[in-house]
């Protein structure tokens, strides 16, 4: 109880934090899937989908869950990657507890699993469940493991000595418990498939059920050697069924990065080169596990390692493996826990090749992680904590040293995590901490252009674009970002060139095709615009987004019918998509669709209710269905969002003033709302000009309202606008007369919803 107090007591802030834009979107806070719940077609997407040359459908339910109990927000996602953190802590304590019988070296070990700052990176990135998640499990399996163990070894000592044979029923369901978490494990992050291995080492210890010869050595012949291991051979037979999984999620994931489209021509990192920053990297995170600073989200690649720490971290992994099969009689555990530490990490040291790394003249990207330490790390603190232990187990005043260190470690570590965890607040502080921490880090320098441009700072943010395009100047997507910034600005044909370019690295770019059609919409280059996005779908049928600015394209080009086509798959896709709905409404109105505009329009409204587009678009269409009633109700709403704004102040003083049903006509507010408008505006817009005169002949003030519609005629006059010209004229005879006007359309110009 108290390893999980302490644990949520640290980490208590994440509650409070945000998505970040690195994974977090794609994994939750715009993934349509994920965002509607547990549903059944979200049920069978998660087991159907891969991501990131990866397949983890327990990972996709879990976050479906969150959403279903808690809505969007970040909030109770990082709530429940903070429960799995304690929650793994616990079943650390209590599995080693179980296998040793050491209560206080287990304990230390799991403290230091809940506090170590290098694990901040796995709880309070949300993306990062997959990590909480499978190793949830992985312990799982682990203690079941170490019942079936301990209840097997006791049935072979008993019939050892009294000749009488095994009974599998003992220990049949605590195997197949440990096969089944294993199982879930691998469908959170296959990762873990280093299990079986991990068996193997539990069973040399704590469980000591490989009785390897200890004169044995590494200068031994070859056959020596394997006469030593044979004892193992029943070990590994007996855990056939944990490799042949783990066997197969390994070929599995091989084969889906070998296909996950990354640009070739950015992917050259050749053989040579990975093994040389797998070494560099052990020793980097045996380092940054014994002193924790610098840390950041991205470590990027020098392109090259120098050769000297490349033999020295040889030397080191060399010697330290050495060591722990030297002195393997006397300090089992070494041997446990340092193999528990590399073998873990083989999977996500680079020996396979995914996204993440470029080629060698090419600096910047990721070399290494903390949170693939999030498991490994635990094979070292097995060594800290029965290593000090059996360093000070001669000393009189051992417990008392032993305490006083173990202490002043927690405290070091709480200090350190509680820091870290700052970092992760929203995803300008955490890549500018990345940056300043390290080096030539193209993805924070992305990434930290990303979170700028979203909240507007869009000078700062081509700032960070094009520091990352120093360091990689062909890479795709930091050109598409650059581009699309000068697009935010205006700069449409300089927008373009730039797209185009990221284009022209990566013909299959999604994202770049996406933003090159919106670019050439901004232009009126309909049928280029047009191509790009249908290629964007093409690419990327699962994207709403996409689907949206081709809808928006055929509109304009006048394929109505291909454009709602589209704007329903995008809804399909992201049913809660306010502006989506209301884009889709003003589609259905343009094509005389009334019932079906208003139904949209509502929609939206119910997702958003300030949505002050939707209310706009909303009223025009029960103006045109002959519902002024209705219609006035949604302005008096956007009047309430806005009651500074100069056409909702218009359009709703224009109904009160014309509209034909006296019930609803009120001159009085409609002369306050259109005065209001008219000195917003400077006495300088004709069309609320004409409304202010509307409004003044309602009250019965038709000299002020001639007065009035005369400015408005001048303002009309200079433009040359020949219908409105004979329009103002003719409501001025009206008001000459003494009579108000009366719209049986209830139409006016900025009435009018707004075409797509």
């Amino acid at each position: 109880m108290l390893l999980a107090v302490l644990t949520l007591a640290v980490y208590w802030p994440v509650r409070h934090m945000e998505f970040t834009n690195y994974d977090d979107p794609g994994y939750v806070a715009d993934q349509p899937k994920v965002q509607r719940g547990l549903t059944a077609d979200g049920l069978a997407w998660a087991f159907s989908t891969w991501h990131s040359g990866n397949w983890y459908p327990l990972t996709w339910l879990s976050f479906m869950l969150d959403a279903q109990l808690f809505g969007r927000g970040a909030a109770g996602f990082h709530t429940v990657n903070l429960l799995f953190h304690a929650a793994n802590t616990v079943l650390l304590f209590l599995l080693f507890g179980r296998l040793t019988g050491a209560l206080w070296r287990s304990a230390f070990v799991a403290a230091l699993f809940a506090l170590h700052p290098l694990h901040v990176e796995s709880v309070a990135w949300v993306a990062e469940r997959k990590d909480v998640l499978s190793a949830f499990f992985f312990l799982l399996s682990l203690l079941a493991y170490g019942r079936y163990a301990r209840k097997r070894s006791k049935a072979e000592s008993r019939e050892s000595s009294s000749n009488r044979p095994l009974d599998p029923g003992l220990w049949t369901v605590d195997y197949a418990l440990a096969l089944l978490f294993f199982v879930l494990g691998l469908m959170s992050k296959p990762t873990v498939v280093t299990l079986p291995f991990v068996l193997l080492l539990l069973d040399y210890w704590p469980l000591q059920r490989w009785k390897m010869d200890s004169s044995t050595s590494f200068t031994a012949n070859w056959r020596h050697l394997l006469r030593a291991l044979l004892p193992a051979r029943s070990l590994v037979v007996e855990k056939l069924p944990f490799f042949v999984l783990s066997g197969a999620s390994c070929v599995v994931t091989f084969f889906a990065l070998k296909t996950e489209g990354i640009p070739q021509s950015l992917v050259r990192l050749p053989t040579i080169g990975r093994i040389e920053n797998g070494l560099v990297s052990y020793a980097r995170y045996l380092g940054k596990l014994f002193w924790p600073l610098d840390l950041a989200v991205m470590y990027p690649h020098p392109g090259r390692w120098p050769r000297v720490l490349v033999v020295l971290s040889a030397i080191l992994l060399a010697g330290l493996g050495y060591g722990a099969f030297r002195f393997r009689r006397r300090f089992p555990f070494v041997m446990t826990g340092w193999f528990w530490f590399f073998g873990m990490l083989i999977p996500v040291i680079g020996l396979v090749q995914g996204a993440g790394f470029q080629s060698m003249e090419d600096r910047g990207f990721q070399c290494m992680a903390d949170r693939y330490t999030y498991l490994p790390a635990i094979g070292v603190f097995i060594i800290l904590a029965w290593g000090a232990a059996a360093a000070f187990r001669r000393w009189s005043w051992s417990r008392m040293m032993i305490g006083a260190v173990a202490g002043l470690v927690m405290a070091a570590c709480t200090l350190r995590t509680a820091d870290q965890l700052r970092h992760w607040q929203d995803s300008e502080s955490l890549f500018r901490h990345a940056l300043a921490v390290t080096e030539n880090s193209f993805l924070a320098h992305n990434k930290l252009g990303e979170a700028l441009f979203h909240k507007g700072e869009v000078d700062k943010a081509m700032a960070e674009f094009r520091a990352a395009l120093e360091l990689l100047p062909r890479h795709p997507l930091a050109r598409n970002n650059f581009g699309f910034s000068l697009l935010q600005k205006g700069e449409v044909d300089q927008a373009i060139a730039q797209i185009r370019q990221a284009l022209e690295v990566a013909p299959g770019f999604e994202l770049a095709h996406k933003s090159l059609g919106v670019a050439l919409l901004r232009k009126g280059r309909l049928d280029e615009a047009i191509g790009h996005l249908r290629t964007a779908v093409e690419i990327q049928p699962d994207d709403a987004e996409a689907h949206c600015n081709l809808a928006l394209a055929l509109s304009r080009q006048g394929l109505v019918d291909e454009a709602i086509t589209h704007f329903q798959k995008a809804l399909e896709l992201n049913p809660d998509d306010e502006v989506a709905h209301n884009n889709l409404g003003l589609t259905f109105l343009s094509k005389g669709l009334l019932a079906d505009a208003i139904n949209s329009f509502e929609t939206a409204l119910t997702i958003e209710p300030r949505y002050t587009a939707a209310h706009s678009s909303l009223a025009a269409a029960l103006l045109q269905s002959g519902r002024p009633d209705q219609a006035i109700v949604h302005f008096q709403k956007l009047l309430e969002i806005e009651p500074r704004n100069i056409q909702i102040l218009n359009n709703l003083a224009w109904v009160l003033a014309t509209c034909p049903e006296a019930s609803l006509r009120n001159g009085a507010d409609a002369v306050e709302l259109a005065d209001q408008a008219n000195r917003l505006c400077g006495d300088t817009n004709s069309t609320v000009l004409d409304t202010l005169a509307a409004a003044q002949a309602e009250v019965g003030r038709f000299p002020e309202a001639v007065a009035t519609a005369q400015r408005a005629l001048q303002l009309v006059c200079a433009q040359s606008d020949t219908a409105r010209i004979r329009t103002l004229k003719a409501r001025i005879e009206l008001y000459q007369a003494r009579s108000p006007f009366r719209d049986p359309g209830i139409t006016n110009s900025t009435a009018s919803p707004n075409q797509p």
